[in-house]
């Protein structure tokens, strides 16, 4: 396994003091928001000094019912080359449900969710891992995701089922020890039994991140400290195996340089004390970490794998059907499915609907300008009604129409200004993109204003 050493997430707002930091042996960069044939200056520079770039992906949906996507796949593929990346990751995650496995309309979730630990989830899983295995020039690592809600009737519990992932695919492994921390609180489940259930071997790196607690609900913000608490899990992570590389993530509310320096003094810290504890608690055999899944006192549970064959296609509409149902009750307002946590389910479609609000005033960010205060109520409830079934940028002009649909905004002025911004990017026929025109509707505009 190649050693990559310490690490933090390169995103754009912070590209600069990345650049200056100290110690810094590579960078991940989200793979949807690097263009291969215009890479950042950045990410260029800091690829010149030697420091390796990693693609991590997060649209692929390797856990959901279809198999994967062949565009989203070259385009992935495409970013690994430009980048001289030794590898790529993405998450065990579905992202989108429904379709023709269903025969119901696609919703995109814009959100990673679960998957339900189950063998014919795994199953699909593992087909889904060797086709984009199969169609990428480099090795593929998946990532455990934090989840604010669990599956009823789970079969494996974490460690088992990224074990029998590992082990039936040979994919390797990026483990998020602040996931492993996330599912503590809301799910109840105990990181150290997780980690004893690892094939620690097949382990590429490690996220580190931050998060906050509400209402005795975790939310995993990337936008906060590093608690001790994911410190803790690293430590213990680090005192069964020396993990290639550790990546601090932050995707939000970045502060300033100095306290990101500090943050990587303390990941690399936590190692430190993990590599001084006795080696007799490592677990460097792949045969002792399955002991240690499958053992009843050490997990609760033992998983059983079915002895009759299983039909893929049929295991693959098994699990349309459950991830659609759970989809649409998320971002639909369909009842919700038996078995699950009304109240944990309710924050998690409240928690989508804020996300999607933030990404499209990213995306758009001339939809707040122009609405002003209006902006995110109207989102909101825009969103509890109208599903995502695109990205966001088809997202924020479906927004913006059906405000327009709906008589809004009341203010003629502002209602102008946004038909005026729809018509731009959706309107019946192409507007002309010449200067001249472009600066003719602009002075309109501002006369307009007057």
């Amino acid at each position: 396994m190649e050693r990559l050493g310490t690490g933090i997430g390169w995103r754009p707002e912070i590209a600069d003091a990345v650049e200056r930091m100290p110690g810094i042996d590579w960078v991940e960069a989200v793979a949807e928001n690097v263009c291969p044939g215009h890479l950042p200056d950045s990410l260029i520079r800091l690829r010149e000094r030697g420091v390796t770039v990693i693609p991590h992906g997060v649209s692929l949906g390797l856990g959901g019912a279809d198999r994967p996507d062949e565009g989203r796949l070259t385009a992935l593929a495409e970013r690994a080359e430009a980048l001289g990346a030794p590898l790529v990751t993405e998450h065990i995650a579905f992202v989108r449900a429904g379709g023709s496995l269903t025969a119901s309309p696609l919703l995109e979730a814009g959100h990673l969710l679960p998957v339900p630990r189950t063998w014919d989830a795994l199953d699909v899983l593992c087909e889904n891992v060797r086709i984009a295995q199969d169609a990428l020039p480099v090795p593929l690592a998946v990532e455990n995701i934090a989840a604010l809600l669990a599956w009823p009737g789970e079969e494996m519990t974490e460690g088992q089922f990224l074990y029998e992932l590992a082990d039936r695919t040979g994919v390797r492994l990026l483990i998020d020890v602040a996931n492993l921390h996330t599912n503590h609180v809301n799910r109840g489940e105990d990181p150290a039994k997780a980690l004893a259930g690892l094939p620690v071997e097949a382990i590429a790196y490690v996220h580190v991140a931050g998060g906050v607690e509400r209402d005795g609900v975790w939310h995993d913000t990337h936008a906060h400290p590093v608690p001790a608490q994911v410190l803790a899990i690293l430590t213990d992570l680090a005192s069964r195996v020396s993990p290639p590389g550790v990546l601090l993530e932050r995707d939000d509310n970045f502060p300033e340089p100095a306290v990101l320096e500090r943050e990587l003094e303390a990941i690399q810290g936590a190692l430190t004390k993990g590599w001084a504890r006795s080696a007799a608690s490592r677990v460097p055999a792949r045969e002792a970490a399955r002991a240690a899944a499958s053992t009843p006192e050490a997990t609760g549970t033992v998983a059983t794998p079915p002895a009759a064959p299983r039909s893929s296609d049929c295991a693959r509409q098994r699990v349309a059907l459950a991830q659609t149902a759970l989809l649409s009750a998320l971002v639909a307002g369909t009842p919700v499915p038996d078995g699950f946590d009304r109240m944990r389910l309710g924050v998690q479609a409240r928690a989508l609907g804020v996300k999607r609000a933030d990404v499209v005033a990213k995306v758009a960010p001339e939809l707040p300008v122009i609405l002003g205060d209006l902006y995110r109520p109207a989102f909101l409830a825009y969103a509890h009604s109208h599903p995502m079934t695109g990205g966001y940028r088809r997202d924020a002009l479906d927004f913006a129409g059906q405000v327009l649909l709906s008589g809004g905004p009341e203010d003629a002025e502002v209602r102008r200004e946004l038909r005026e911004w729809w018509l731009e990017r959706s309107g019946p026929a192409p507007r002309s993109s010449r200067p001249a025109v472009r600066l003719a509707r602009a002075t309109r505009r501002v006369l307009l204003r007057r």
